[in-house]
């Protein structure tokens, strides 16, 4: 990493902002948390104790970030309290498991109730279209900050619906250019082939797919008619944040899955030569590279590529 690369101090500015900004909405700063007889960590331990079974004070101390001394203080207290007791796991009799007894489920429910409560509260100002901002916004957050778990679906393909294709016309401009310095020609080209995939749409002959990952579009691609014989494979393209999950190889066995489907005798398309990890996924789907063309488009000298798969 270069200096070029460390954030300026303007977005780390930014983010303190936020983060001052958040911690007055949550109230993290009140005496305490939810005006209980909690700290705000100790809160964070009856949650996990209460949402998750089997855990050791290491789990703790792995998942909060929390020093280990302060762990076993805070254990400790809570067993002499009578919020939670210890036994002895059966992989391990030298590590004891934590859970809560009864007292600590009645200690923690009105905590968890009100902590419910505020979020509800804090949404309630907002109109359903901003609430569901908000929340794509905070998934976003832990997404880059690598604090969410992988979904239990990774993805899902659909159909079109209104709105896919100017979404799709921006972000391969955008990544194309982020990625290979393309410049808006390429989003004009993209631009004018799904304006006319709209305006001539059959439904028996062609065919859209959209990748989703818990409500975000992360892929594309189309088949279009090119004649009764042969079908055109267009505008592959899948997310950074999605990419290694299959999304781009699923999306082509769905091309080809229709358009033998709908009896066509081969799938043809057109790419550049620059487009190393969609020509991987074409070559092992059975693609093959019929002819190879300089050419000089989105300001930039390339190499197109024809492929066709015979079906």
């Amino acid at each position: 990493m270069t200096i070029h690369d460390h954030p300026g101090k303007e977005r780390i500015d930014a983010v303190r902002a936020f983060n001052r900004f958040y911690t007055r909405q949550i109230g993290v700063l009140d005496e305490g948390w939810l005006k209980s007889n909690f700290s705000l960590t100790e809160a964070r331990v009856l949650y996990e104790l209460a949402h998750r079974d089997g855990l050791v004070a290491s789990d703790l101390v792995r998942d909060l970030g929390l020093d280990p001394g302060y762990v076993s203080r805070l254990l400790k207290k809570f067993e002499e309290r009578g919020l939670v007791e210890r036994e002895a796991t059966e992989a391990d009799a030298r590590r004891a498991s934590i859970a809560l007894t009864p007292a600590g489920r009645e200690a923690f429910a009105p905590l968890n109730q009100d902590s419910h409560d505020q979020v509800r509260a804090l949404l309630d100002r907002l109109a359903p279209v901003d609430q569901d901002r908000l929340v794509k916004a905070m998934r976003i957050v832990q997404d880059l900050l690598g604090d969410r778990p992988e979904p239990k679906v990774p993805y899902i393909l659909r159909p079109l619906e209104v709105g896919d294709i100017g979404w799709v016309t921006r972000r391969q401009g955008m990544l194309y250019a982020q990625d290979y310095g393309w410049d808006e020609t390429y989003e004009a080209l993209v631009a004018e082939i799904l304006g006319e995939f709209v305006k001539k749409f059959d439904p028996k002959w062609e065919r859209g797919w959209i990748a989703e990952r818990e409500g975000e579009v992360v892929g594309s691609v189309f088949v279009v008619r090119k004649s009764d014989q042969v079908a055109k494979l267009r505008l592959l393209y899948v997310e950074p944040s999605a990419r290694g999950l299959g999304i781009g190889k699923r999306l082509v066995e769905e091309c080809i899955g229709f358009a033998r489907a709908r009896g066509y005798k081969t799938l043809t398309l057109w790419t550049n030569d620059i487009l190393t990890a969609a020509r991987h996924i074409y070559q092992a789907a059975g693609f093959k590279l019929t002819e190879e063309e300089p050419h000089h488009s989105f300001g930039k000298d390339l190499v197109g590529q024809n492929w066709d798969l015979e079906l």
